[in-house]
Order: C-alpha cells, then structure tokens, then sequence
C-alpha cells in the first residue's frame, strides 16, 4: 500500500505543478485548440486555450511509478511484490505512452493546420490498432518467472489471458491466443475513442477517468492481497492474474495525475487533455482492463463512456437510414448544451452516471468474492 499512496502523491505533485508550465509553453508556442465551426455556439470562446495538455499527466504517471518502484524496494513482503520492472508495467505504460502518441499527431497537425481536423480517420485507426496488437502479442506471449525462496516457479500468468473475463477469466469463453489480440485491439480502439468522445467539455473525461482508474486501483490492490501467487496466502479463493501491486501502482499513479491535472483543466478550462491525453487514459483503461481479467467488466466501470460512445453509434445510424438525427447534437454532452443546460451542470452530472457505473462495477467485484469465501 505504501508503494501506491507514494505514486499517487508523486503524480498528483508533478502534475499539478508542472500544468501551469505546460500551459505557458503551449501558449508560447501557439499550440491554441482549434474550435469546430459546426460545434455549440457557446465554444467558440474556447478557441486559442492551450491543448495536448494530456503530455503532463502521462509524462506524471511515469515519473509516478519510477518513484513509486522505489518505495517498494523497502517493502518488507517485496519478494512478493517483484521491486524490479515488469512487462506488466510495460504493457500498461507502453499503451498510455504510444496511445498518446498517436493523439499527439493528431494533435500537433491540428495545431499545425490551425484546423479541427487532424490525422484523418485512416491514420488514426491504423494507429491504434498497431499499438493494440503490439502490447497485445507482449501481453499474451511472455509469461511471468516470479520464483520463491526455494527457486520454484510461483507464477507463469501472462499479463493477458486468451480467455474472456468478467470478474475473472471465464473457461467457457476461450480463444486462440491471435483471436485474443484481436479482441484486444477491438478494447483498445473502443477505449480510446470512448474517452476522446467524452472529452468534449472541461473537465468531464478527466473526472470520468479519475473514478475509472481508481476503480482499477482498488481491484488490483485486493487482487494483491488475494494473490494466488502469494506464499503467505491459503485461502481456497484467490486471483489468478499476473503483477496485481504493479497495476494497482500504475492505476493509482495515472488517477492521481488525472486530479492534478483536473485543478487546471476544470470549467473554466485553462488547458486542454486534447487527443493526447484522451487516447493515452483510453489505451491504460484497456490495458487494465485485460491485466485485472475484468474486460468484460469495462463497460460498467466505464459506464460513460459507453453512453456517449451509443450517442455517436445512434445519431450516426439514425441519420443515415431515416435522415433525421435523435439528438440535437453528438456526442451527448452537446446535446445537453443545445438543450440549455450549462457546461457546469452538464460535467457534474455526468460525473454521477460515472460515479453510479463505477460503484456498481466494484459491488460487483466485492459481492464475487464474498459468494465465494462466505
């Protein structure tokens, strides 16, 4: 637990004291978020605030767990804990790092153009789909060597696993290991563009996210301290997944860079995540997902997500084959804007539905385990 609380208060630091910075720069560089004309009225007075502010908060949770690493170097169950680095860590930081990347194009040709308009639709896929089946294949075919005392092998999980999961890996539902890449990269695409459709008001994804990450943070801890892999551990009920205290760590360190961030990006917004920071949280979302065997889960944890993600999905349907829209605008949070409501009361209450997402999710996580060891 120390090594996460230390993580969490380092990436909180770093990022709330390295924004501000951030926004100087990007402003001395005239890297403004170019505002789209057909987008809400009441936008246009956003145009010039500083965007790709997502650089600070990945850039945060690396630092984070750098720092946090060290704290586990004076653990004293750290034989167990694994102090050197992992594949685990570098699946889930090697797709918040990449996945940002791509958005950091987009974004700096947005920049670039002095247009809304990025890296066309083609370059973006293909972008994420090589990050997804990259970090897949490293998730599913390097298995962990973690030994005891004694030299004997106590762990042989893959971060990924070839079956689906809810709460943990279900039998019946196996693929092959190329089918579960696949699947993988379909995760990590729906995730990312989950969370750029999100991040469309100040602050929301950034909340959103903030819920999300330290929903997984506690999954993993409690994974850890029901580790299967642990010596020190008999009951029957445990977890079988690779590297839990390394998840927990990393998921704790990005929600606290999240919140730092979350200072300066609040209405009235001062920076913008931009597509970097909104396909980096969305690529670690789907990592933890997968790393937790809690894939089939995402949807509720990241319940908003899916809702204004749907909102795209019907407008787009609707319009196509009856040439009439649903909503007055998509994503949803515009919809809601159209409809009078204020930026504020929009993002707080969607903050809720996130909220209410998450607490089921997690009820459900807890109310597995009690089934089973009560």
């Amino acid at each position: 637990m120390r090594a996460v609380i230390v993580a969490v208060g380092v990436a909180f630091l770093v990022s709330l004291f390295c924004t501000p910075i951030a926004i100087r720069v990007f402003t001395r560089l005239k890297a403004g978020q170019p505002i789209r004309a057909e987008g809400p009225a009441m936008h246009q007075g956003k145009k010039g605030t500083p965007t790709m502010g997502g650089v600070v908060f990945i850039l945060a949770t690396v630092i984070a767990y750098v720092a946090g690493h060290l704290a586990l170097t004076t653990l004293p169950d750290a034989q167990i804990a694994q102090v050197e680095p992992t594949i685990t860590a570098l699946v889930l930081l090697g797709l918040m790092v990449f996945s940002g990347a791509v958005g950091f194009i987009d974004d700096f040709l947005k920049v670039r153009k002095r247009h809304s308009g990025g890296l066309n639709k083609r370059g973006k896929l293909l972008g994420q789909i090589l990050v997804g089946a990259v970090f897949g294949v490293i998730a599913l075919y390097f298995p962990s060597t973690m030994t005891d005392a004694q030299g004997r092998v106590t762990n042989t999980e893959t971060v990924g696993s070839t079956a689906l999961s809810f709460i943990r890996d279900i039998p019946a539902l196996e693929l092959t290991k190329v089918g579960a890449v696949v699947f993988f990269i379909f995760v990590v695409m729906a995730a990312t563009n989950g969370v750029n459709l999100t991040d469309g008001l100040d602050g929301l994804a950034t909340g959103a996210s903030v819920m999300v990450l330290a929903a997984y943070a506690l999954i993993a801890f409690w994974q850890y301290r029901h580790w299967c892999a642990d010596p020190n551990y008999t009951q029957d009920y445990c977890y079988a997944v690779r590297d839990p205290l390394e998840i927990a760590l990393i998921a704790g360190a990005a929600a606290g860079a999240c919140v730092g961030f979350l200072w300066w990006n609040t209405s009235p917004a001062r920076i913008f995540m931009g597509d970097t920071g909104a396909l980096g949280l969305g690529g670690l979302i789907a990592g933890m997902a997968m790393s937790t065997r809690t894939i089939l889960l995402l949807p509720i944890i990241g319940g908003l997500f899916v809702i204004i993600t749907m909102s795209v999905v019907i407008q787009i349907i609707s319009f196509r084959t009856t040439g009439k829209r649903v909503f007055r605008m998509s994503p949803l949070q515009h919809h809601f804007e159209l409809a009078g409501w204020s930026e504020v009361n929009i993002v707080v209450r969607f903050w809720i539905i996130a909220g209410i997402g998450v607490a089921i999710a997690l009820g459900l996580f807890y109310s597995d385990f009690l089934a089973h060891v009560g």
